[in-house]
């Protein structure tokens, strides 16, 4: 079951149309008031989110408000919004979105981002991961620097557990691209390096875990 949360009732029964057409069931709604009461009800496959939506709660607001919540944290998130500058962009995935779709879009293009979304789910079961002083618990989402709380991004956590969990072993940017942003986003490397950086600081004296491999990528040891 894919969920669509969209104000707009033509782009939404679009949506619908295609993700049927493709051998989905589909669930729609109009506001988020909507959607909350559907999910205490049932976890859908995936949600497709847009962002301005009526009322106090934005799609921005919805998705936090995901991550956040233990239950639906692990639900796949895709944007479709007419906002497409490249901070709206950066601002959804950073937030916790597995994809940002810009309107208007292909159908053929919107179907192909939701099954290569799908296909990368990660369905392994939740553990902790303890790598030198840092704790990262992959059921609860949290990851602790000696002892203390550290507050990373949705896409900074699964960068950060893509390092760890391949420790001692280079990651080309190209590899980490895909892994977390997916073979279709089209953003820059760049976006890798503003990552890191940004995981590093967190991290304080930990970060310096994350190695440089110039004109490489990079990878997690310690020392």
């Amino acid at each position: 079951m894919i969920y669509i949360l969209e104000d707009d009732a033509n782009i939404r029964q679009m949506e619908a149309y295609a993700l049927e057409h493709s051998g989905y069931e589909v669930k729609q709604f109009e506001n988020s008031d909507e959607l909350w009461e559907a999910l205490s009800k049932a976890l859908p496959e995936m949600l497709i989110l847009d962002l301005m939506l009526p009322g106090d709660e934005d799609g921005l607001a919805v998705l936090n408000r995901l991550r956040s919540t233990p239950k639906y944290a692990k639900i796949p998130v895709i944007i479709v919004s007419a906002k497409d500058s490249e901070l709206d962009l950066v601002k959804g995935l950073d937030s916790g979105a597995d994809d940002y779709i810009a309107k208007p879009f292909g159908i053929m293009e919107f179907i192909s981002r939701i099954k290569a979304v799908l296909r990368r789910i990660d369905t392994a079961p939740t553990k902790q991961i303890v790598f030198g002083d840092i704790v990262f618990d992959d059921d609860k989402k949290q990851i602790f620097v000696k002892g203390e709380l550290c507050h990373l991004t949705f896409k900074e956590q699964e960068l950060l557990k893509l390092l760890l969990l391949n420790s001692d072993i280079v990651l080309t940017r190209e590899v980490i691209m895909d892994k977390i942003w997916g073979f279709d986003y089209l953003g820059e490397s760049r976006t890798v390096d503003m990552h890191i950086k940004s995981i590093r600081q967190k991290l304080g004296a930990c970060g310096g875990y994350i190695k440089t491999v110039r004109g490489i990528g990079y990878k997690v040891e310690l020392g």
